[in-house]
């Protein structure tokens, strides 16, 4: 490392090649790191610039992003988002490419910080501590102060199960006996998380349940019910709806989106929010059930 031949440039590049590289002066580029504007890291005591991120800060600082054309979502899973998406990249035909791929709540930030994708969806617990909670969340990674968190919207939260393959209809804290089988979700997931603290609450272990399959999204845990391969799973009541399941409501989540700031002005991001807030979004809410959208766009925290 340490020299740039034939247009070849290191993987990862140092103060004086990344100022070369960007035609700033040294000093100019120390500036940057010290106030957290350009991603670096520090390896025994030398900064040192990925050549990958460096190019996608570029391109993010163009026009603030608005001439991008493309944005990756990932994170945690829901039905409105995701029929909102289709919905929406429909009506974008071949202008732009908006994705969405359900990971779990920690995934989808540890993809966001390694810049991966542009905006991660979370919810981690109940919406009165939603507040405190995802800020918390997001400063746990190294990458949380160019972040800001955008609210879409609340939804209900619960237990899914099919009554008619049950003899009698589960009630809590007898759902939690041996004798039901559980679909539950993976580490990570705030579907897991909220599931440990309805447990906690009624004094019941985790290690109690009787897990007979892990599913990665909401949609998998209720189609383990549905090919009965589970009687209970962790999920809204939106995804109850979607597969006719019978729910047990345990409250209502905020449900978030992690962004960069320089994401949050893109003409995409700022469509997509308002698709969510359109008619059309608010009739697949009505229809799914278990939504309230009247804060879907507000800031709730990053805010310099």
């Amino acid at each position: 490392m340490g020299t740039i031949l034939n247009n070849q440039i290191d993987v990862f590049m140092n103060v004086r090649q990344v100022s070369s590289y960007l035609h700033l002066n040294e000093k100019k580029i120390y500036a940057l790191v010290n106030k957290r504007h350009i991603p670096a890291t520090k390896v025994t005591g030398k900064w040192m610039f990925p050549k990958e991120l460096i190019d996608k800060w570029m391109l993010d600082s163009t026009h603030n992003g608005l001439l991008h054309d493309r944005l990756i979502i990932a994170g945690s899973d829901d039905p409105l988002l995701y029929r909102v998406v289709l919905q929406f990249t429909e009506s974008l035909g071949s202008k732009a490419v908006l994705t969405y791929a359900s990971t779990g709540t920690r995934q989808g930030l540890d993809l966001l910080n390694a810049g991966k994708v542009d905006a991660c969806c979370i919810h981690w617990g109940p919406e009165q501590e939603s507040t405190r909670r995802h800020p918390s969340l997001l400063q746990q990674y190294s990458r949380h102060y160019d972040w800001v968190l955008i609210h879409a919207f609340k939804r209900e939260q619960g237990l899914l199960f099919d009554a008619t393959l049950l003899a009698e209809t589960p009630e809590i804290p007898e759902i939690f006996d041996p004798k039901f089988r559980w679909s539950v979700r993976q580490p990570g997931s705030g579907g897991k998380r909220y599931l440990m603290e309805v447990l906690s609450k009624h004094g019941l272990n985790y290690d109690m349940l009787n897990i007979t399959d892990t599913s990665l999204s909401e949609r998998e845990a209720a189609a383990s019910i549905a090919l009965q391969k589970a009687d209970i799973a962790s999920g809204t009541r939106a995804i109850a709806n979607e597969f006719g399941l019978d729910f047990i409501s345990l409250g209502w989540e905020a449900f978030d989106l992690a962004i960069p700031r320089s994401i949050w002005f893109r003409h995409l991001f700022q469509n997509l929010i308002a698709s969510i807030k359109s008619d059309l979004g608010q009739d697949i809410a009505y229809q799914l059930g278990g939504y309230q959208l009247s804060q879907c766009g507000n800031l709730v925290w990053g805010e310099d």
